[in-house]
């Protein structure tokens, strides 16, 4: 008799379980399926832009300060349009330009994988500088312009004269 009870509860558990499965199957094809609507639409203008990453002098060192630009304009001339961000200098007053004042883009020249980059005169300043801030200076346009996964090294020059 004891045999008989322990089979028959062996069964009802197996039916429960069984039952239990498809119940809980049934209800997950029921649930209702809502769309995510955003609060604000996305404007053609906020579409077109991308972030780019430029780095300029904090106290010992260079840091990124993120920048938002079209699309459009990266497209053209991305080195151009980078490089005159960076000449331009930070957003954020905590940062500061280290590209010397007055500097200007004469030339940009892409040779495989490398970028050359000749400067005005002005860059020459830098000439005046510690070789610390040298550094800082070489750091921040190469990290900024490698940033570009289709350059992997900047050459920088004044008036057609490499830079040591």
């Amino acid at each position: 008799m004891k045999r008989i009870i322990t089979v028959m509860i062996i069964i009802l558990l197996i039916i429960g379980v069984i039952f239990g499965i498809f119940y809980l199957s049934s209800n997950k094809e029921e649930e209702e399926i809502t769309e995510y609507t955003p609060q604000e639409e996305i404007s053609e203008e906020q579409m077109r832009q991308t972030m780019v990453t430029l780095y300029f002098k904090n106290e010992n060192d260079v840091v990124p300060e993120a920048r938002l630009i079209d699309v459009k304009k990266l497209m053209e001339n991305p080195y151009e349009e980078i490089l005159n961000m960076l000449l331009e200098g930070p957003k954020n007053s905590n940062l500061q330009k280290i590209i010397p004042e007055g500097t200007k883009i004469e030339k940009i020249e892409k040779k495989g994988e490398n970028l050359i980059i000749n400067f005005s005169e002005e860059f020459n300043k830098i000439k005046e500088m510690t070789e610390e801030q040298k550094k800082m200076v070489n750091n921040s346009i190469e990290k900024t312009i490698t940033q570009l996964t289709e350059i992997n090294a900047v050459d920088i020059r004044v008036n057609d004269e490499k830079m040591n």
